[in-house]
């Protein structure tokens, strides 16, 4: 017999919600320690949880029984989050509000292999829905969902660019952030998670099924998978937000100030707690459950400085140590985005020698090279796989753009973010992009200026795929998809963010897929040994070239010359970035 065991440890009773349609039955549970249990009912049950205690929010205290709450152990739901007032408000029920979770049956297992994904590999950022919802090829049906990535004609485009890893952006379910409703506008990226493991019903409708079978299509063409996690906060957001879950069970998941105020290291109002053993242990068993029952290579972590916190970062958290001694995990790939908004939140180079990490100086000081602002030196430091950050071992996985910011096409074509669609009178996103738009601001008719910003894109381009160490590629940004500007586009469910397939710049796309396949034949993991770096006249690079603002580029040639193919250059005047013969 399987049990239903929830953590509450400050709850007078929790109670068992067993739903027929709309008709509710209340089970009461059984108080085992800090949890409360019951047999599980049937697989297929839609169920919710309510449970009873005081209601003194200026203590920790957020005991609504009107408030129906998600499992935190949930892995489907029976519908998507709806934001609504009534959420937050004391005494309101919310059972018409909140998504039922499914009790699934006995879930099938995937062999542990290794990750399909090597270091020095192509990673390819996308948003499950705005990849596929515009896409010709797709049933229309399908569109926006996961299974959609396993249609033949995306997996073709993703075997066209030799990528070695998709990276879903998040799955997992999420509720909108309150003001957006009002605003008509809706959370399109997933950044704001009620429950870890749930799958969005929107974005994988068939469920664990359907992400396995997914994984599965893409593992077949060589392609692993990565998801992007959110492990710093939840949809429960601030003092004003809703009892969705754990606010209702457990409030101690979130960290908080000596004066029991919120701790906010996340911009999101909330951050959860891992020097909470129980917070650790539910993202373990996360974890565990997307590798042993969808076969996934492994995770980015979103804001992965608050995993390490209690409440300072330490190198040495023990959520690392934990990951590392899992059967199921130690393998995996862990990525991870090295900062938060909290004191010492900037923790690029930190993170344990096995784990990757997001590179933001690769991408600025690439944007400032190109820009005209920035030497060949610290560009040759990023190429090479910036040793001056992670020491010898490369863990840099460099990028030009991400889903956070401009796209590239917008980092040539705008100077400035025009982020007024999002309803915050264009205060919202970030101030600095190292952008310029070449001489208009924003689309332009001008031969010179579009030619110009189709040479410095490919002299991007170039540059990522000869860096050493693991890149990635947003999603688009290889035929040169614009977000009008917007540089945080994550409140546009639109043409925005929908990838449009029919506009796509082929000529750029192909230039890219022949940069992939150039790179796809190299082990650029860690920088070769045994090469020579030029100036671009021959001559040995010497200090005064290296620190001379006026020195144009480079060339990294091996000296055999059975390997010169291998060689790469850089020629800002041209402009040039890829492999260089000669």
């Amino acid at each position: 017999m399987s049990i239903l065991a929830v953590r509450a440890p400050r709850a007078e009773a929790v109670m068992l919600c067993l739903f027929d349609g709309e008709t509710e039955t209340r089970v009461p549970m059984a108080r085992q320690g800090e949890d409360w249990a019951l047999a599980a009912p049937p697989p297929g049950t839609r169920y919710g949880l309510r449970a009873v205690g005081e209601w003194a929010p200026e203590r920790g205290l957020w005991f609504d029984p009107a408030k129906l709450l998600v499992d935190p152990r949930a892995v489907e739901l029976d519908r998507a989050f709806q934001y609504s007032p009534a959420l937050a408000a004391y005494d309101v029920d919310t059972a018409a509000l909140v998504p039922r979770a499914i009790m699934p049956g006995a879930l099938a297992e995937v062999p542990l292999q290794p990750p399909v994904f090597k270091r020095g590999g192509l990673i390819y950022e996308a948003n499950v829905r705005g990849l596929t919802m515009l896409h010709p090829d797709v049933p229309e049906a399908q569109r926006g969902t996961v299974a959609a990535l396993a249609h033949p004609a995306v997996l073709a485009h993703l075997e066209k660019l030799h990528v070695s890893a998709v990276e879903l952006m998040p799955i997992t379910a999420w509720i909108d952030e309150r003001h957006l409703p009002p605003l008509g506008l809706s959370n399109a990226w997933g950044y704001n998670p009620v429950v870890p493991m749930a799958l969005d019903p929107r974005l994988c409708p068939g469920g664990v099924a359907e992400l396995r079978e997914t994984v599965a299509a893409l593992h077949a063409r060589g392609i692993g998978v990565i998801l992007d996690l959110v492990f710093n906060h939840t949809g429960e957001s601030d003092i004003l937000g809703p009892v969705l879950s754990f606010r209702g069970l457990d409030n101690a998941a979130y960290a908080h100030a000596p004066d029991g105020s919120l701790i906010n290291d996340t911009g999101c109002g909330n951050t959860l707690d891992f020097a909470n053993p129980a917070v650790r242990a539910l993202v373990i068993e996360s974890l565990r459950h997307f590798v042993k029952h969808c076969g996934v290579d492994g995770f980015r972590f979103d804001l992965a400085t608050v995993m390490a916190r209690g409440p300072g970062f330490a190198a040495d958290a023990p959520i690392f140590a934990e990951i590392a001694a899992d059967t199921w995990l130690a393998d995996r790939v862990m990525i991870a985005e090295p900062w938060d908004i909290g004191p010492g939140g900037y923790q690029l180079g930190r993170f344990p020698a096995h784990w990757l990490e997001w590179n933001d100086r690769y991408r600025d000081d690439v944007r400032r090279f190109w820009r005209g602002d920035a030497g060949v030196g610290v560009l040759a430091t990023r190429l090479a796989g910036s040793s001056d950050i992670f020491g010898p071992d490369c863990r840099s996985v460099s990028y030009l753009a991400a889903h956070d910011g401009f796209t590239l096409a917008d980092t040539l074509a705008y100077e400035h973010r025009h982020n007024h669609a999002n309803g915050e009178d264009n205060r919202d996103g970030h101030g600095e992009n190292f952008s310029w738009n070449n001489g208009a601001e924003g689309p332009s008719d001008d031969p010179a200026v579009t030619a110009r910003r189709a040479a410095l894109a490919r002299a991007m381009l170039g540059t990522l795929f000869v860096s050493t160490g693991t890149i990635m590629l947003t999603a688009g940004d290889e035929f040169g998809r614009s977000q009008q500007g917007n540089n945080n586009a994550y409140a546009q469910d639109n043409a925005v963010t929908w990838i449009d397939w029919e506009a796509r710049d082929r000529a750029l796309e192909d230039h890219v897929a022949a940069l992939a396949a150039w790179r796809a034949a190299r082990d650029l993991a860690q920088f070769p040994e045994g090469g020579d770096w030029r100036a671009l006249d021959g001559a040995a690079m010497d200090a005064p070239r290296w620190e001379d603002p006026a020195t144009q580029g480079f060339v990294w040639q091996e000296r055999s010359e059975a390997a010169r193919s291998t060689g790469l250059g850089i020629d800002r005047a041209a402009p040039y970035a890829g492999p260089w013969e000669g």
